[in-house]
């Protein structure tokens, strides 16, 4: 890259040093650092012609030349401002600081991120060892900055010695504690992680840029348009892929998620939970391909196998009845559908599960930290949270022996589609809001 020298006037020769510098550099500097070097022997060379007196920042060298801080500063320090699908995907890459901003309006990447960063955290040990971290949750529009204070200070006699303070819808506590929030940026509490959970950031914001200079930001926000939105779907599609051999052991073929892109939305939950599921559609070899994608992906069809899910977790056993019908006809196979259901479904017995262990032990916890723990995206937390207690704890409690019960009549011998049928049909009318009885 050969930077434009103007050699016409009296500060010929300092142009001409800079572009020289910045030549010599070109294969070692990235292009911002090559033009921070470049402008820097123009500043350098103008002050000498000057009387090496420096140039006031209003004078109209320094006005011609821009901020030359600015432009070294941003070549010298590396960004710890990442997409959300980066950090996922390559958290390794991203070490967390003491303070981390998770900012962003989809839901579904932020739960994603804050779980991937406090695993990132627990592979972080001074001893060596894979300890599982402390680690708290606050709701931001009611937390305190003293609670907050102590959460980060405290030390568990057991887990690890790092501990981690989450807090979620943390914009009201930005608010209202910013000044103390970049005071503490300034000097952090040692072995002590703070995530702060935002929808909006901006980043020329004093508390952004100390974030950003010092700790980590994780931008999870899914663009409209250009530039950016081709560069997401990009980092969308290796996301899917990485995820599919990671969590599910299958193989996503590249044509099969670009298939996949073209037939739904670009709503990285949906497409989170149709890979799931065409994992489990998967033959041994573990490969979803196109034709996999073409049979039981579609935009109707996918809305639709959810918003059964959710009549039925609700009790509206006609509604869901219905919907399934409807899938039924349009040639969804019910042997797909069990498995979407079940991922549904274990999660409300986890919770439960969860939630009448910690009544035992004499820590009763709330329903929704029950959820959270069992694994409920968090901007499904509200609507889970209603459709728990609308199944009841004696229902929950049954929910793993009736999901394997309907799992093994599925996988019999002599399974056709109308059985399976009733097998679903008896699922969902057992989590009816008119039962009373359940045997």
């Amino acid at each position: 890259m050969m930077l434009p020298v103007r050699t016409d006037s009296s500060d010929g020769k300092g142009l001409e040093l800079g572009a020289k510098l910045a030549e010599e550099d070109e294969n070692h500097l990235p292009p911002l650092q090559m033009l921070a070097v470049y402008y820097h022997n123009l500043l350098r060379h103008a002050e000498q012609v000057n009387g090496n007196k420096p140039f006031r920042p209003h004078s109209r060298i320094w006005q011609r030349y821009g901020d030359i801080g600015r432009l070294i500063a941003m070549a010298k320090t590396p960004s710890t401002i990442v997409p959300a699908l980066s950090f996922l995907t390559t958290s390794e890459q991203h070490p967390p600081g003491a303070i981390c901003a998770i900012s962003g309006d989809d839901a579904f990447l932020r739960h994603e991120t804050r779980m991937a960063l406090i695993h990132a955290l627990n592979q972080v040990g001074q001893d060596g060892v894979d300890n599982e971290p402390t680690w708290e949750s606050f709701d931001g529009r009611v937390a305190e900055m003293a609670d907050l204070m102590d959460a980060l200070r405290e030390r568990s006699l057991f887990g690890s010695e790092r501990r981690i303070v989450v807090v979620e819808e943390a914009d009201a506590l930005v608010k209202r504690y910013r000044e103390r929030l970049e005071l503490y940026v300034e000097k952090p509490v040692s072995d002590a992680v703070l995530v702060l959970e935002v929808k909006t950031w901006p980043g020329n914001t004093r508390l952004a840029k100390a974030v950003a200079k010092s700790g980590l930001t994780i931008r999870c926000q899914v663009p409209q348009q250009g530039r950016e939105l081709t560069d997401f779907i990009k980092q969308l599609k290796d996301w899917l892929i990485h995820i599919a051999r990671v969590k599910h052991q299958t193989k996503l073929e590249r044509p099969a998620v670009d298939l996949l892109l073209e037939q739904l939305p670009t709503e990285v939950g949906i497409l989170y939970q149709e890979v799931a599921k065409l994992s489990l559609l998967t033959d041994e070899e573990g490969v979803v391909d196109t034709d996999l994608v073409r049979n039981h992906v579609g935009d109707w069809r996918t809305r639709k196998t959810w918003d059964m899910i959710d009549a039925a977790a609700e009790g509206r056993a006609a509604e869901a009845l219905d919907q399934l019908d409807r899938l039924l006809a349009a040639g969804e196979d019910p042997h797909a559908l069990l498995p979407q259901m079940a991922s549904t479904f274990r999660r409300f017995a986890a919770a439960a599960r969860a939630y009448e262990q910690a009544e035992q032990q004499g820590r009763p916890m709330s329903l929704r930290a029950a959820l959270q723990h069992s694994g409920v995206p968090s901007f499904k937390l509200s609507a889970a949270e209603g459709q728990l207690k609308q199944i009841g704890r004696p229902r929950a409690k049954q929910l793993y022996r009736w999901l394997l019960a309907a799992d093994l009549q599925l996988k019999g011998y002599n399974s056709g589609k109308e059985r399976a049928r009733r097998v679903l049909e008896t699922l969902i009318v057992r989590l009816a809001r008119q039962t009373a009885v359940v045997q």
